[in-house]
């Protein structure tokens, strides 16, 4: 596999794409494979998502950047959800501190960044300097098309199909081409 390689990873709500990348990231640091980037895990309270964290991949340290929308207004708000804009300015400095290295992990781009230019927008730039081997990306379905115009695409995971479904970490890194 060459250099600047990107691959999608995409399945509908609750899939496993975090719970997958924070797996492929375990992995490849126990390789001693150089990763970054950003995960972002559900928070949950019994069995109801109430926060969004997120995860810098290269330190471990984790900021909640989203709590269900209330009383209290951010200015970046989704339908669902209400982000920390301190948060999201310190995730956008860990995608831009994220290169290089072996594995890039953004965890995810979405309607917030490709429609409306906000949430972790230095993805794009980080992703697109090609500064490392392989880049895994999530993406919702919806955004695939988006994805594959902006970008030159090495393959696409879909959680939502049986294969994707079956697939390990282990399994993943080999196809990224990063063998344990």
């Amino acid at each position: 596999m060459r250099s600047g390689e990107i691959i999608l990873l995409t399945g509908d709500i609750q899939t496993g794409k975090t719970k997958l990348c924070l797996e492929i990231a375990h992995i490849a640091l126990e390789t001693g494979l150089n990763v970054a980037g950003i995960v972002s895990p559900a928070v949950f309270e019994e069995d109801k998502k109430i926060g969004i964290d997120a995860k810098n991949l290269r330190t471990g340290k984790c900021r909640r950047i989203a709590e269900l929308q209330g009383e209290k207004k951010t200015g970046l708000e989704t339908r669902r959800w209400s982000f920390d804009p301190e948060v999201v300015s310190w995730g956008n400095q860990v995608l831009r501190d994220a290169i290089p290295c072996d594995l890039l992990i953004v965890d995810e781009l979405g309607p917030l960044e490709f429609n409306h230019q906000k949430g972790w927008v230095a993805g794009f730039p980080t992703i697109e300097s090609r500064n490392y081997q392989v880049a895994l990306v999530v993406i919702r379905p919806s955004l695939l098309e988006t994805a594959n115009q902006r970008w030159d695409i090495s393959r696409e995971i879909d959680l939502n199909s049986p294969a994707g479904q079956s697939m390990a970490g282990e399994n993943i890194l080999t196809i990224l081409g990063l063998d344990p």
